[in-house]
């Protein structure tokens, strides 16, 4: 847990929780101990080893509001993220629970269960002008990071997945976020948990609407983004997919 840098703009959300948790963790606490100093009961933490073989992590969730955890950085994150956004992250595991019920768990999860899996472990909220919007979903990263530049003044980018957060721990230029556009009329991170919450549909979550953004090409978020070159890198700043062509038939 030392090696988290709570300067870096992406934490700043989480950063007054997660310096408390890491001073807990400094203590000589287990991660859940850690957490459950500061919980604001919306869950328990336990360790890993209650969760009984063969019962899936998201029902066991759901049937005793306590939240598995490992001492690593992965669970770490998972756990401020249920400090941060405690509604969303039950409203989560709520709709894994429903589906579990219904399906079952299988080797592939159906498409909500996996939509759901994607933004609680890679997920992020975007409020931004509707210009900024209209470039990420074209993805013209010419025009939302350099034509628009001035715009991202007025934008916020609020990460929630754990393992995204985990993962720029050690940032690398290719990392993306599955972006879900939020208002930008919502200022609190307690409000925007509300609304999420609320927004969690199965339908039209289950068809993934996320877009994908490189988040360290968020202006304020990496030095290196400051030079036009940077986004010329074409295996991170992908163009849009091509519909493949079809064949004409002759009359």
């Amino acid at each position: 847990m030392e090696k988290v840098d709570w300067g870096k703009p992406w934490l700043s959300p989480v950063r007054e929780r997660g310096i408390c948790l890491q001073r807990e963790v400094s203590k000589g606490k287990s991660v859940n101990e850690a957490l459950n100093v500061i919980s604001l009961e919306a869950v328990r933490f336990v360790p890993q080893s209650e969760l009984p073989v063969g019962t899936a992590y998201e029902q066991f969730i759901w049937d005793t509001r306590c939240v598995p955890t490992r001492d690593n950085l992965h669970d770490f994150f998972n756990g401020l993220v249920w400090l941060e956004f405690p509604q969303a992250k039950r409203r989560i595991n709520e709709l894994q629970a429903q589906a579990i019920a219904q399906d079952g768990v299988g080797a592939v999860r159906g498409p909500l269960r996996d939509a759901l899996a994607v933004f609680d472990e890679n997920g992020a909220l975007l409020q931004a002008p509707a210009a900024l919007w209209q470039a990420l979903r074209a993805r013209d990263w010419q025009r939302l990071f350099i034509e628009l530049r001035p715009l991202w003044a007025e934008a916020r980018l609020v990460l929630f997945g754990h393992a995204l957060l985990e993962k720029l721990v050690s940032p690398r230029k290719p990392m993306v976020a599955h972006v879900y556009q939020a208002p930008q009329a919502i200022k609190s991170i307690a409000a925007l948990d509300d609304w999420l919450a609320q927004a969690m549909q199965p339908q039209p979550w289950d068809t993934k609407p996320f877009a994908p953004l490189p988040v360290l090409g968020v202006p304020g978020w990496w030095p290196g983004n400051e030079a036009p070159e940077f986004y010329a890198d074409a295996q991170v700043f992908r163009p849009p997919r091509t519909p493949p062509c079809t064949a004409v038939q002759a009359a």
